[in-house]
């Protein structure tokens, strides 16, 4: 009879703040949250029926605001804060960096002006302008940018085609990491040209890297608070910003608007291959700089969507040229200023300005400089988030604060990049050494999106676009590149340092996730069942929990893994009243609350597999209980109930335990060196990287981490020889054994013609044609110098050889037998006792033998005779002894020579 639960000891559980699912799918701020949404679906429908009925004109608009190039007026103030941050700091260095390679302003003439001007506008054009916002953004993988999305399109085709993909993806990524820090500190820079605060930083010299740092600090802390609610902020500013470009740059143009003319590329062209052309093909570098943050445009098109940048980018374009062209009209008419001649740093940004428009410009550009970090962060989220379904990358926690699933937060990726920033300012410490790393790896970046852009449009069908395309934008970047490989002696090795560091994690995931699923295995049912049937029903084996529940990426319902099925059965086996696998999908939707159960037809096995909204959280305690409640009321579940309190408060459901298993390399696998190393890699960044053990709110219910070996082919060792097990004496009686048969041998073949062995001239038995073996049997004293002396009892019939050095007497050294009946000293040899250093030891009834060494010292006179001892009573026989041989008549041997017995 089952045992009832007991109420008074269930009061327990009122002390526990477990959160249990509610009977609502949506909590009343979703349900407001859809509300709104559908209104102002609604609204907008409304707006696109009657726009569509004022003609052609309003039928396109409706189409395009019902596609995916939908504009919105607050996302595009989001758009100009978040993608067009990095690109809006460009022309606050570039012409300052052009004047420091002509070697001043006095060199900066017509054709050299008109040259880089030229050459600017069509960089701007043809990398900004065509390549990514005219082709690349058409090219989009649900809605998301960047160039793991591009992969992601195009891998089918070619396996070579990862090898781009991830060098361009870890150059974008290490360069997420220069530009908060060459951004913010050359804004912050600028402070020190306000005469009211220049003493003050005059003063305090690493006042600037300090502010720099807070401001970095407090930049990373807010990205918790999504995308779209700093890009309303920032927008707004960055809004004013290019505003304030194009109307400095308007205001000198006024005095000389012939600077137009480098609108023909033939000036370009002209002034690079001039040898007036004092930096020669570093100049590519500096135009360069007009360029960076087209990526971000790219990589951040689902934080803000396609549409919003395709209608705010005609105006950033606009902005930036009149600002580029106002400082070249002014270049020109102060080419031969006589006050300007000695300024070393000459920035025409700040000097073409007055002097009470400075400071507003340098506040501003403190402003654009935070935002311009803003683009790269959101930009390294994107990339690091579709790395992670490609298998390059661990799985993070990805939070997701706004209402569209390209808005995410992923607080490791964020720690990481704030840690590694801060590492870049402790290193460079001002903006001028960061420069110099500055970059390089963005046209790594750039070079491998040409690639893979142009393998996709080659097999789109337009084969002699793709040739087109890749001949031009190749041939320009490359030239961008080997002009910013002159960085790399200057800090340019240390972002192709931490380009290289990143590679390789991916890399090592990579592989190692290939190597990790060639081994997967599944079960069907027919496998696995039998035996869990069996286990079930076996009461011999105390149940382990009642219910175990195993936490699995794996997606297949239908089987069981094999990880899964070992655990069960590993070591003791795991008995519950039920066995769960279950597993966690992320949706597109933000509220999706779903879950699907099968139970192979059984009450005791289930595969349940739960989808969560992107902005719900996944606790999954709370739900799979609510889970095993709803199989309880369906039957599916046999009735289940606690005796006694439990942490999760819920009487009605048994105990619960949750295994994750992990995999481990082992020592016999065949597995090659690159393998093995993938392997450790990839474990050594899962312990790193969390655990989902807090992702899904398992760490209060003590879950059990499994280490199963991963079964790679392994290497078939040796096979073991068995070796006869030694007595605790062998070595002493193997020694012994070796003595007899050499004394054996000795007097076979050195006997005198009266039968007697042969004596060396000290007396002792001597071994032929053996140097230095002389003594009793030709055996010398083998007595360890050092070694303690050790009381053992003998056992029954063992011969002990006693080694003992005592002086020969003359004449009568070889009357001794071996039998070691003559002489006292030999008689008390047999108590087994230590005496004069050497020892004796016997059975009853068994002789000792004395060794006597030959070279032996001849005493002058005689030693005292021992004291012969007591006799004792003979043991009683058992059987009947057989008769002894005389003391002085050897046994003969199967020659019929006497042999000495021993």
């Amino acid at each position: 009879m089952a045992q009832q639960p007991d109420e008074t000891l269930l009061k327990a559980d009122t002390f526990t703040n477990v959160p249990k699912v509610s009977r609502r799918t949506l909590t009343e701020e979703e349900k407001e949250e859809l509300t709104k949404q559908r209104q102002a679906e609604q609204k907008e429908a409304v707006k696109l029926y009657e726009t569509a009925s004022k003609g052609p004109l309003g039928r396109w608009w409706a189409k395009l605001q019902s596609g995916p190039d939908k504009i919105s007026l607050a996302m595009s103030i989001v758009a100009l804060g978040v993608v067009y941050g990095d690109i809006g700091t460009s022309p606050l260095y570039t012409a300052q960096t052009f004047l420091s390679g002509q070697g001043g302003i006095a060199n900066a003439d017509r054709e050299a002006v008109l040259g880089l001007l030229s050459l600017i506008f069509w960089s701007i054009t043809l990398i900004t302008t065509v390549k990514y916002v005219l082709i690349a953004m058409r090219i989009d993988n649900n809605g998301e940018g960047g160039i793991f999305a591009l992969y992601s399109l195009i891998r089918r085709h070619g396996s070579w085609l990862a090898i781009p993909a991830m060098v361009g993806g870890a150059a974008f990524l290490a360069d997420s990491v220069l530009t908060p820090a060459v951004s913010i500190s050359s804004a912050v820079e600028g402070l020190t040209t306000l005469p009211q605060i220049e003493p003050l930083f005059d003063a305090n010299p690493d006042l600037t890297l300090m502010i720099t740092v807070v401001i970095i600090v407090v930049l990373f802390c807010v990205q918790s608070r999504g995308t779209e609610s700093i890009g309303k902020v920032f927008g707004s500013v960055v809004l004013v910003w290019f505003t304030f470009l194009a109307v400095v740059g308007a205001v000198n143009l006024a005095g000389d608007w012939t600077v137009f003319a480098a609108l023909n590329p033939v000036y370009g062209i002209k002034f690079l291959f001039s040898p007036h052309n004092a930096a020669g093909i570093a100049l590519m570098g500096t135009v360069f700089l007009s360029t960076t943050g087209a990526e971000a445009l790219y990589s951040d098109m689902g934080h803000v969507g396609r549409g919003n940048i395709y209608f705010t980018w005609p105006f950033i374009k606009i902005s930036l040229v009149l600002c580029y062209f106002g400082q070249g009209a002014w270049m020109l008419r102060n080419q031969h200023n006589p006050a300007l001649a000695r300024v070393t740093t000459l920035n025409p940004f700040f000097q073409m300005m007055n002097p009470n428009v400075r400071y507003v410009a340098v506040i501003l550009s403190v402003a654009a400089g935070v935002i311009a970090s803003q683009a790269l962060i959101t930009g390294a989220f994107t990339m690091v988030s579709e790395a992670t379904r490609l298998n390059w990358m661990p799985h993070l926690q990805v939070r997701y604060p706004a209402r569209t699933r390209g808005q995410l937060y992923i607080p490791v990726v964020n720690g990481v990049l704030l840690a590694a920033t801060l590492s870049v300012l402790a290193l460079f410490r001002d903006s001028e050494h960061i420069s110099a790393a500055y970059g390089l790896a963005l046209t790594v970046t750039m070079i491998t999106t040409t690639v893979l852009l142009a393998v996709y449009i080659w097999y789109s069908g337009r084969r002699f676009g793709a040739a087109l395309f890749l001949l031009v934008f190749l041939a320009i970047q490359f030239m961008f590149f080997i002009a910013s490989m002159a960085k790399f002696l200057h800090g340019g090795w240390f972002t192709m340092l931490l380009t290289l560091a990143i590679l390789f994690v991916m890399y090592t995931w990579n592989e190692g996730t290939k190597i990790e699923r060639s081994q997967r295995r599944h079960m069907k049912t027919a496998d696995f069942l039998p035996a869990l049937e069996r286990l079930h029903g076996d009461f011999r084996i105390p149940y382990f929990a009642d219910n175990l529940v195993y936490m699995t990426a794996d997606s297949e319902m239908r089987r069981l893994d094999t990880d899964i099925f070992f655990s069960i059965f590993a070591d003791h086996p795991k008995r519950a009243r039920a066995w769960w696998a279950v597993s966690v999908q992320t949706t597109d939707e933000p509220f999706t609350r779903e879950y699907s159960v099968e139970n192979f037809g059984t009450n005791f096995l289930f595969r349940v597999r739960i989808r969560l909204g992107f902005k719900v959280s996944q606790s999954i305690p709370v739900y799979l209980h609510q889970i095993m409640h709803d199989l309880n009321r369906s039957g599916e579940l046999p009735q289940q109930k606690s005796l006694y309190p439990k942490v999760d408060a819920d009487p009605d459901i048994g105990t619960i335990r949750y295994v994750l298993v992990h995999k481990d390399l082992m020592p016999e696998s065949k597995v090659t060196t690159r393998g093995a190393i993938a392997l450790r890699t990839k474990y050594a960044i899962r312990h790193v990287a969390g655990s989902p053990v807090k992702w899904f709110g398992l760490a209060p219910f003590n879950p059990i981490i499994e280490v199963q070996p991963l079964f790679i082919a392994t290497r078939r060792p040796p096979r073991l020889k068995r070796v006869p097990l030694r007595k605790p004496n062998d070595g002493r009686m193997a020694e012994s054994g070796q003595l007899a048969e050499l004394v054996a041998s000795v007097e076979d073949g050195a006997r005198d013609a009266s039968g007697r062995p042969e004596r060396s001239a000290a007396g002792s038995v001597g071994v032929p044609g053996v140097p230095g073996m002389t003594g009793m049997a030709g055996v010398p004293d083998m007595r360890p110098v050092a070694e303690p002396q050790r009381h053992r009892l003998p056992s029954d019939g063992e011969t002990t050889v006693v080694m003992q050095r005592i002086p020969a007497e003359p004449g009568k050294a070889g009357r001794k037998n071996l039998n070691g009946t003559a002489g006292g000293s030999d008689r008390a040899a047999t108590d087994g006792s230590v005496h004069g250093g050497s020892v004796r030891g016997g059975s009853a009834g068994a002789p000792a033998v004395e060794l006597k060494p030959a070279d032996g010292p001849k005493p002058t006179t005689e030693p005292k005779p021992t004291a012969e001892p007591k006799p004792t009573a003979e043991p009683k026989p058992q059987a009947k002894p057989k008769p002894q041989a005389k003391p002085n008549a050897p046994e003969p041997n199967a020659k019929g020579n006497p042999k000495t017995k021993l």
